[in-house]
């Protein structure tokens, strides 16, 4: 695909995020929201669902041979070793329980892939005023202006975000590495919302990241650090025959210059 054509993608995928955080921003003001819960406890509202089908029929109206992964409407229609095909990975809300609750850690995530990449991708920030944006092969934006990574050297003076899953069935290994990665930086945050932990690092407010995910929580982020030069990887094997780019499992985002000494502690921390 040319150039151009990614570029009208992203002015495309931009306008949508921008809409739909419209939306998200009006479903709130309009007072009581609908909530919901899906089987593993996850809460959901009826402005998850009305952001998505703004997203998605306006994706099947201008590009009807496009695949669609979302997180409320598709969540099953992606095999990760399967994006050659042109595919679109939406959130329309991360940051839900924050929505529900008020906060104003909220982002609508809209990534696009093809050839086994995702290829540009839009983090939007509706009560914050601020949007992420970044196209394969050129410099992230925040409000249209270039970001960066910290470039933090020393962990013992570094911000470090997580979350924590709503399944609270096995959270020891997660502790332990709680505990670690606390013992080693200067403080941890957690937001609630992973698209924009992500975007922070992208941006020097955080200097590192770890967390299992699934696709539509990170997608875009994770486009939008590695240009703006975050290293993205994971702190534990990658199955076999799995597009590594899209696997959510132990996910580490940091600054270059903290990466490795943050999954070596990762890493320790995980051994039982």
């Amino acid at each position: 695909m040319s150039n151009d054509t990614i570029q009208e993608i992203s002015i495309f995928a931009v306008d949508m995020a921008m809409r739909a955080g419209e939306l998200i921003k009006q479903e709130r003001r309009n007072g009581e929201l609908e909530k919901s819960y899906k089987p593993n406890d996850e809460l959901v509202t009826n402005a998850d669902l009305k952001a998505d089908e703004l997203i998605t029929k306006h994706i099947r109206k201008v590009y009807p041979d496009h695949r669609i992964l979302s997180e409320e409407s598709a969540p099953d229609a992606l095999t990760i070793k399967d994006i050659d095909s042109p595919i679109w990975i939406i959130d329309p809300i991360d940051g839900t329980v924050n929505y529900a609750h008020g906060h104003h850690q909220v982002a609508v995530s809209i990534a696009y892939a093809e050839a086994g990449q995702v290829q540009t991708g839009v983090v939007h920030c509706p009560f914050q005023n601020e949007t992420f944006q970044a196209i394969r092969g050129k410099h992230s934006l925040l409000n249209h202006n270039p970001i960066e990574v910290s470039h933090k050297h020393n962990l013992r003076k570094a911000l470090i975000g997580t979350g924590f899953p709503y399944d609270k069935s096995n959270l020891e290994p997660l502790i332990r590495r709680l505990r670690a990665v606390v013992n080693n930086c200067q403080d941890i945050r957690r937001v609630g919302s992973a698209a924009i932990d992500i975007c922070w690092v992208a941006m020097g407010r955080l200097d590192g990241f770890y967390e299992s995910l699934s696709p539509w929580d990170f997608a875009a982020a994770q486009l939008i650090a590695e240009q703006a030069g975050a290293q993205c990887g994971h702190f534990s094997g990658v199955p076999s025959g799995v597009l590594e780019s899209l696997y959510g499992e132990d996910i580490l985002i940091a600054t270059p210059e903290l990466y490795d000494e943050l999954e070596e502690l990762l890493q320790n921390a995980s051994i039982t």
